[in-house]
C-alpha cells in the first residue's frame, strides 16, 4: 500500500483515513517512528501500563549500583 500527503509549514502531516484504521489510531493516540536508512516505518505506541512498572521497579534496584553505573555508562 502506498499514500501520499503533504507536509504543512508546521512540519505537520494528516495520515490517510485508511493508514488511521490500518494502525486502529484515534485522537490523542501517540504513534513511533522508527528510521531504517531512508525509510521510516510508523506504528502505534503502546500505552505505558503504570501498574506493571511499579511492580517491577524494586526489582530492578540490584542493577543500579555504581559498580552497574561505572561498567555500562559507556555501551
Amino acid at each position: 500500500m502506498s499514500m501520499t500527503s503533504k507536509i504543512t509549514s508546521k512540519g505537520q502531516t494528516t495520515l490517510p483515513k485508511e493508514i488511521r484504521d490500518k494502525l486502529g489510531v484515534h485522537a490523542g493516540d501517540t504513534l513511533v517512528y522508527e528510521v531504517e536508512g531512508n525509510a521510516i516505518r510508523v506504528r502505534k505506541a503502546e500505552p505505558f501500563d503504570l501498574a506493571w512498572h511499579r511492580a517491577i521497579s524494586p526489582t530492578l534496584a540490584e542493577w543500579d549500583s555504581t559498580n552497574d553505573h561505572e561498567n555500562f555508562d559507556d555501551l
